[in-house]
């Protein structure tokens, strides 16, 4: 839609249309109960860089907190209820979700304290998760050296990955076919009254008025923030992945899951999945500064230095391995406490934060797309209640952190 067919105002302007925009845009225009226009504002319409596009595009349920764990079982649902609830003319778009239970390896007492207090808060949200020694390890994925492990935690439902850039096309198509307008363009400016925001600015010299500007620029969301005169603790974190050939592959090995593999998380942090034929590997990197927004070259070293060395201790399957492709990609980086950053402004509460999530973003954009949606529509969360991951937190010094063993 160009700018020249655009209303001079919108009930909702959302800034940012990858998978969070596009789901909040989804539930909105999806509903029967919210009557009001939708704006989006994507300033990439390629996606080329978007922090969706570029993911590892996995999901879990293997959280430490119970409003994690909650959105984790609602993402399963809805990418098996995806090509119903996003058919557009008869196309019924299919996520290709690819089952395969996350496995956490521990091999510290601390590490296993970890898992096993995660545990309890998974078993208790009805999550399938099994606790398992290195025998049963040992058994289930051979081809692994367990010789230092002392607790693994798999999922056996509810875990996996998926085409990322379809679960954000089908809720962008979907919502434009239901109403919901999208322009490509970038919000350069927001005006401000008092406690309001009132409007936004185009970088093609146009203005939007805005009942309620919610807030889904991935990495730039401190900096969208920022233009209302707000302050969100949210800045690009980069992380570079590497597809790989294995000369001895162990896919197939495993005595669960119909002998395919897990994403596998080592005690280094170290994460390795299949990739088709290939296999798909990051690291953490160490130091981990901000880059620039637009800096997405790959951090080559990560793959010979952490990558690598972690993978050949961890199977002997690993030892001789061939780079195949790799690219990086950028977290919505909370530097509070690396949790998702949802709701309204405690001061300016016609602006709705949705930022932050830290690399869960992309498995956590449906249900939080759907709660910003009951804020919007009936002035509170009607499913899942996600008031832990209020902005307040923040100046009340009280952290939502994610107990993780690395």
């Amino acid at each position: 839609m160009g700018q020249t067919e655009m209303r001079a105002s919108y009930d909702v302007v959302i800034i940012g249309g990858a998978v969070h925009g596009s789901s909040t845009a989804y539930w909105l225009a999806s509903n029967p109960d919210f009557t009001g226009s939708i704006l989006v504002v994507e300033r990439d319409p390629t996606y080329a860089t978007a922090s969706t596009s570029l993911s590892a595009a996995g999901i879990r349920v293997q959280y430490s907190n119970a409003a994690n764990v909650r959105i984790g079982q609602f993402g399963n649902d809805y990418i098996r209820d995806f090509p119903e609830l996003m058919e557009v003319d008869g196309d019924k778009p299919d996520l290709g979700f690819h089952p395969g239970g996350y496995l956490f390896l521990a091999n510290t007492p601390a590490q296993v304290q970890i898992l096993r207090e995660n545990h309890e808060v998974q078993k208790a949200n009805g999550a399938e998760v099994e606790l398992w020694d290195a025998d049963h390890l040992k058994w289930a994925f051979p081809h692994l050296n367990t010789d230092d492990i002392l607790l693994a935690s798999y999922g056996l439902r509810g875990e996996g990955w998926f085409n990322n850039t379809g679960l954000m096309l089908g809720a962008r198509n979907k919502a434009k076919s239901l109403g919901a307008e999208f322009v490509a363009d970038e919000v350069v400016a927001i005006a401000r009254e008092g406690a309001r925001v009132t409007g936004v600015t185009l970088k093609s010299g146009g203005t939007v008025g805005a009942g309620t500007v919610v807030n889904c620029a991935g990495p730039r969301g401190g900096k969208v923030a920022a233009m209302a005169g707000l302050v969100l603790p949210v800045e690009p974190r980069k992380r570079t992945l590497f597809v790989f050939d294995a000369a001895s592959s162990p896919e197939g090995t495993a005595r669960v899951n119909d002998g395919r593999l897990p994403l596998m998380i080592d005690t280094t942090g170290v994460h390795c999945r299949p990739e088709g034929r290939y296999f798909l590997t990051g690291g953490v990197p160490d130091p981990y500064p901000a880059p620039d927004y637009d800096d997405f070259n790959p951090a080559h070293a990560e793959f010979d230095e952490q990558c690598w060395p972690a993978l050949a201790e961890r199977s002997a399957n690993f030892e001789a391995l061939k780079i195949v492709r790799f690219w990086a990609g950028h977290y919505d980086y909370n530097t509070f406490d690396q949790n998702g950053i949802v709701g309204r402004d405690p001061e300016v509460t016609n602006f709705i934060y949705q930022n932050g999530f830290s690399g869960h973003g992309l498995q956590q954009g449906p249900a939080v797309g759907r709660a910003v949606m009951e804020l919007i529509t009936y002035g509170s969360y009607r499913t899942l209640d996600l008031t832990d991951m209020r902005y307040e937190r923040i100046a009340e010094n009280k952290p939502f952190l994610e107990k993780a063993i690395v």
